[in-house]
């Protein structure tokens, strides 16, 4: 897990675009105030998932295959790790709760926009491959 501290630049700016764009995206889709009564512990739990599932993204992005372009990789890594983790974790969590389907819909597509930046970021910035 050394390459977290490697790229911990990345990840921190990473972590700070999808929060941001997360927040704006909430807004627009859904309509309620995020930083309402205890906004702090809101943020902090987003940013803390965020960054966590941010550092899985940028594993995956050091370690993906030059099989396709750096590009195709980048966002299939984000649409490969939304689809593979956080849907599946939404909807068993959702329906076992008996949330609306709209709830889930739009929390997973906060998801996925959050994963798209923060793929988009990392490679932008660049990552450190740990040493060999």
């Amino acid at each position: 897990m050394i390459y977290i501290v490697l790229n911990g630049g990345a990840i921190l700016a990473a972590t700070v675009v999808g929060l941001v764009l997360g927040m704006f995206y909430q807004v627009a889709v859904d309509r309620r105030r995020i930083l309402g009564p205890g906004w702090a512990g809101t943020l902090v739990t987003a940013f803390l998932a965020e960054a966590w599932l941010c550092a899985i993204l940028a594993g995956a992005l050091i370690l993906a295959p030059p099989k396709g372009s750096v590009w195709t990789m980048t966002i299939g890594s984000a649409v490969v790790i939304w689809l593979g983790f956080v849907v599946p974790s939404l909807a068993a969590s959702y329906r076992m709760r008996a949330l609306a389907s709209r709830t889930a819909l739009i929390d997973c597509g906060y998801w996925l926009l959050v994963m798209l930046a923060q793929a988009v970021v990392l490679r932008l910035i660049g990552l450190v491959p740990p040493p060999a």
